[in-house]
């Protein structure tokens, strides 16, 4: 599959796919949207003392370099566990600039990120491990994980993706999950919505980042 490097309004960097007509995050800034979506409206909110994190999509690793930062910044210990199909080349690695927008240190976190092996549960700083699955969610068994508090559901697009956005995957992560845990997501589609609620989900719409109207977040009760 063909990915081109692109530039994102908040001078980050994202990766583009001609074929599909789809980049991993969104134009109107890739570092803002997941401070925004992934940050601010999950990790954030959620409460548990030492959470246990899922992504949906590993891609650049922006989405775990912020939440290893914010680990460390809080001292909130913290399992996450990313899910990828395709991952990324060290040559497209290379070329995203998240940690040099950051700090140094995120700089080295992020080249951590990308160097621990797949498939084997790595300690990136004493308040972050992260677990690597090279894996399709589509065929993946859910019970192998631990049970969840935060869910990063940031698969391409419905439009780009339906199989990845089926219902019956939201049950599977819905049966996962502790209560009061969250799923937060970019996209806000209404059959989407009503997908998570009738998994189990209490789900809201919420104002979306620079760019987008609205997002989801759904709640486990």
């Amino acid at each position: 599959m063909q990915r081109k490097i692109i530039n994102t309004e908040d001078g980050s960097k994202t990766l583009f796919i001609p074929e599909m007509d789809e980049q991993y995050h969104s134009v109107n800034g890739a570092l803002t949207e997941s401070e925004y979506v992934y940050l601010n409206k999950g990790y954030r909110h959620n409460q548990s003392a030492e959470p246990v994190v899922l992504e949906i999509g590993f891609g650049t690793g922006l989405n775990a370099l912020l939440t290893a930062i914010e680990a460390e910044d809080k001292k909130r210990k913290t399992t996450y566990i990313s899910l990828e199909k395709y991952p990324i080349e060290p040559t497209e690695i290379e070329q995203l600039n998240y940690g040099s927008l950051i700090s140094k240190h995120a700089e080295e976190l992020f080249s951590k990120l990308h160097d621990c092996e797949w498939d084997r549960q790595t300690q990136i700083s004493p308040y972050f491990d992260l677990l690597k699955l090279k894996t399709d969610l589509t065929q993946f068994s859910f019970e192998e994980l631990p049970m969840l508090d935060v869910i990063y559901f940031d698969a391409f697009g419905p439009d780009k993706q339906p199989e990845m956005w089926n219902e019956e995957i939201f049950r599977k992560l819905f049966r996962i999950s502790n209560s009061n845990a969250n799923l937060v997501t970019y996209s806000a589609k209404g059959e989407i919505r009503r997908r998570m609620e009738r998994s189990g989900y209490n789900s809201e719409r919420l104002p979306g980042p620079p760019g987008k109207r609205q997002m989801l977040r759904a709640t486990r009760p």
